[in-house]
């Protein structure tokens, strides 16, 4: 592990155990600080300002072989408890730019902290830092439980809340995060499900993961959620663009999940361009199910109509575009674990996230063969992982001193 990393690493963990001291376990507990603490936390000196993180991002990117450069735009699955040495070995040999955890745990923050720094230290990228994420939605998606994590009520709970009181609970959550090392949510949820449809929508409705019924509801709610992670120092990851609201299988058991009715200019789509325009920078993560009305020939993930034309050019969104699981869910069992992530990256994604560790030496080696074979797909390559780097700048995960 570079020196500049092992440094922070240190630092990190030495602030784990002094931040986990006062993080409130209990629900009720889960306070915002005062305005003038949040402010300096935003200012803080290691969230160095666009411009300065872009120049940064440039210059460490520009270093990098491609080998590394394509490394950034994977994240792939280790165990939240204990990360097998194939898990491990795929960070430091494919040069990864993120993990999930997985598999749940209950050991609670100071062993999902140890779980942190082992697979930070695996990092082979000159001075980037992993992105380590999680699924801590609350309800029945919180992968990360057991002493420091609070009970995190569903989204349906949360909705109940006033936006204001909202955001200061997932800042205190967010909190939490931070001291075990993870600093990505991929949360929140920002799907509307129609309340005639309800628990028969099984991604979102079913496990309570939405905030309300309406794109207004969401959007109040989710932004708030969103805004209390980045208070907190904890990036967050909105999802599932354009929304799962409305369909009825789960893609991640279900092939070919279709959506009949949304459109381009939808109104469901409000709660994204809210979090796209809000003051925290999310990254946005694609759904895997196909919009007969807006690409009837490519699911989401692989459409360019729903990632360029839509994310980039009619939102504005310029951040990180993250894949759904495209390493064991049901919707690309069908497609070449290679092909997967070459048609995610040319649709126009920035990251392809697999759970299954075992599919990314395919997926990275195909993106290494196509880049070394055709310049376009090569500058693709460069320009995304450029745009990781600047994220992981502005988000304090690169030494730009």
């Amino acid at each position: 592990m570079p020196k500049t990393t092992a440094v922070r690493a240190s630092a990190f963990a030495a602030g784990a155990a002094a931040l986990a001291a006062v993080v409130p376990v209990a629900l009720n507990a889960a306070a915002a600080p005062a305005d003038g603490d949040r402010d300096r936390r935003a200012s803080a000196p290691d969230a160095p300002s666009a411009s300065a993180a872009a120049s940064c991002a440039a210059r460490e990117t520009d270093g990098m072989n491609l080998e590394q450069q394509a490394g950034q735009l994977f994240v792939s699955g280790v165990d939240a408890d204990e990360p097998t040495g194939e898990q491990v070995a795929a960070v430091r040999d494919l040069h990864l730019g993120g993990v999930i955890l997985t598999g749940g745990s209950d050991a609670g923050v100071k062993a999902t902290r140890q779980v942190s720094d082992r697979v930070q230290a695996a990092a082979t990228t000159g001075g980037v830092r992993l992105w380590v994420s999680a699924d801590q939605e609350g309800g029945k998606v919180q992968h990360l439980k057991g002493s420091g994590f609070a009970t995190m009520p569903t989204a349906v709970e949360q909705g109940k809340l006033a936006p204001d009181e909202l955001r200061s609970r997932a800042e205190g959550w967010g909190g939490q995060l931070h001291a075990a090392g993870v600093n990505v949510n991929l949360a929140p949820v920002l799907d509307t499900v129609p309340a005639d449809l309800g628990g028969d929508n099984k991604p979102v409705g079913f496990l309570e993961r939405n905030y309300g019924n309406t794109p207004e509801a969401v959007t109040d709610h989710g932004t708030a959620y969103q805004q209390g992670m980045a208070d907190a120092g904890v990036t967050p990851a909105v999802k599932h663009f354009p929304g799962l609201g409305r369909v009825l299988g789960n893609t991640d058991d279900t092939k070919d999940v279709k959506d009949d009715v949304t459109t381009r200019d939808d109104a469901y789509l409000e709660p994204f361009r809210a979090a796209v325009g809000a003051r925290s920078s999310p990254l946005v993560m694609i759904s895997s199910a196909r919009y007969t009305k807006i690409d009837p020939d490519h699911m989401a993930a692989f459409s360019s109509t729903v990632l360029t034309d839509m994310l980039r050019e009619d939102l504005a969104f310029d951040g990180v575009i993250v894949s759904d699981d495209l390493g064991a869910a049901a919707a690309v069992e069908d497609v070449p674990a290679g092909e997967r992530a070459l048609r995610f990256l040319t649709a126009g994604g920035s990251v392809v996230l697999s759970v299954d560790a075992g599919k990314l030496p395919a997926m990275v080696d195909a993106v290494l063969q196509r880049a070394r074979s055709d310049e376009q797909f090569r500058t693709r390559v460069e320009t995304e992982a450029r745009r990781v780097v600047e994220a992981k700048a502005a988000a304090g995960l690169l030494d730009c001193g």
